[in-house]
């Protein structure tokens, strides 16, 4: 994986939101709203925590990898730019997490 893999995800995602939602899972997914996007999201990130409280590695990779993709979807079903995310983050290097959550 290289560090540009998130981008060419989301590129790839951006790209879908007007396909075809018979032959895309992305453009499914998106059709249905942002609310269903979350609702994906919500289930995926279940998943992962309890491949995490379970301790199977490979099983947490997998769920860890549909979290970051439904992620993205999401994102995408409301018009929010990883650009926007990794700023945010970028933002927010260099602080603590105690003193970031205290300037909110």
């Amino acid at each position: 994986m290289s560090d540009d893999t998130l981008l060419r995800l989301a590129a790839t995602i951006g790209a879908r939101k007007d396909a075809d939602a018979a032959t895309s899972w992305t453009a499914k997914l998106l059709a249905q709203g942002p609310d269903k996007t979350a609702q994906k999201f919500g289930e995926e990130a279940i998943e992962a925590v309890v491949e995490a409280v379970r301790g199977d590695r490979e099983k947490l990779t997998e769920e860890a990898a549909d979290v970051l993709y439904h992620l993205l979807v999401m994102l995408a079903s409301r018009d929010v730019a990883l650009a926007d995310v990794y700023a945010e983050l970028d933002r927010r290097a260099g602080k603590s997490g105690i003193e970031e959550k205290a300037s909110r």
